[in-house]
């Protein structure tokens, strides 16, 4: 609760308390002291929910959490030069502009990219990663420690408090790992489906190519 809430909630437990004690002790309920006793007991209830709302509208920031991994970028070899540039830019933006910790790029059952906080574990795409290619929609974890499944990012990175899974039509996913719960804002989850279809529509072509010239099919490499 910040500090100015803190001392409202205070301030109303104090006037309560202390319309409380005068009723208490007062020798004679007279019209006067009804009133006032009312009119505190209004203030108390008054400065305690305008506490109540104050925490509400300004809540406590989550705290980031220490994660394992090493800083690191990893783009598969052998991609188009246009693509590689694409994944670093992207990535980058999403790394400094955002709360990301890590992002990781699959296609296709490769994995083109690792940035941030990474592992050498190999990636398996599970059910979460499964259900927003279903509904074709980003899925957004604010706090994986209340989702079972959670267990399928731990080869991106081990214990990332906050999720975001975006597909890449039908064959592949962009994973965002932040560093704290609820870290990531609507914006950033319009940013990365915007990516996402600029990303797709790239390698889509790339891998109309790759049917022609098999040197850059993205299976392949």
């Amino acid at each position: 609760m910040p500090g100015s809430a803190r001392l409202c909630l205070i301030s109303g437990l104090l006037v309560l308390g202390l319309a409380i004690f005068n009723a208490v002790t007062a020798g004679t309920f007279t019209p006067a002291l009804q009133r006032a006793e009312v009119l505190s007991g209004m203030a108390a209830v008054g400065l305690m929910l305008v506490a109540v709302l104050w925490t509400r509208a300004v809540p406590r920031n989550p705290k980031a959490v220490n994660l394992e991994g090493e800083q690191g970028l990893e783009i598969t070899a052998g991609l188009p030069e246009s693509l590689r540039t694409e994944l670093a830019w992207g990535s980058h933006q999403f790394l400094t502009a955002t709360s990301a910790a890590t992002i990781l790029v699959n296609w296709d059952e490769t994995v083109l990219l690792r940035r941030g906080l990474i592992t050498k574990d190999p990636f398996s795409p599970g059910e979460i990663c499964r259900r927003s290619t279903e509904r074709q929609a980003l899925v957004s974890l604010v706090r994986t420690a209340l989702y079972p499944g959670r267990q399928e990012f731990d080869a991106v990175l081990p214990g990332l408090p906050a999720v975001m899974v975006q597909p890449l039509g039908q064959r592949g996913w962009i994973v965002l790992g932040g560093w704290s719960e609820r870290c990531f804002t609507r914006s950033d989850e319009r940013w990365l489906a915007g990516w996402a279809e600029r990303l797709r529509t790239q390698l889509e072509l790339i891998s109309v190519d790759g049917d022609s010239h098999p040197q850059t099919d993205l299976k392949g490499i």
